[in-house]
């Protein structure tokens, strides 16, 4: 599923109009990055959370010339599943 496709879903389940459901998928996207950037968690019981994980400075392998390289420390966004979730996944 696209963006297009799931505004499209949003928009039939919550009978907004396709231009409300794409504002608001919009409106979450932007809250739920603002708060990683920020380092806050965010929580949806029953679904999951977003966070950011911490990845520390590393050694590294370039394939090409086999010499070792330094893999700076970096942040990425991270998504846990929730155990609600994950109950209706595997059902």
């Amino acid at each position: 599923m696209n963006k297009a496709e799931l505004v499209t879903a949003i928009a039939d389940k919550s009978e907004l109009s396709k231009k409300q459901a794409e504002n608001a998928l919009k409106a979450f996207i932007d809250v739920v990055t603002e708060e990683l950037v920020k380092g806050e968690k965010v929580q949806l019981v029953g679904f999951g959370t977003f966070e950011v994980a911490e990845r520390p400075e590393r050694t590294g392998r370039n394939p090409q010339t086999k010499k070792a390289i330094t893999i700076p420390a970096s942040k990425a966004p991270k998504f846990k599943a929730g155990k609600a979730l994950k109950d209706i996944i595997n059902a």
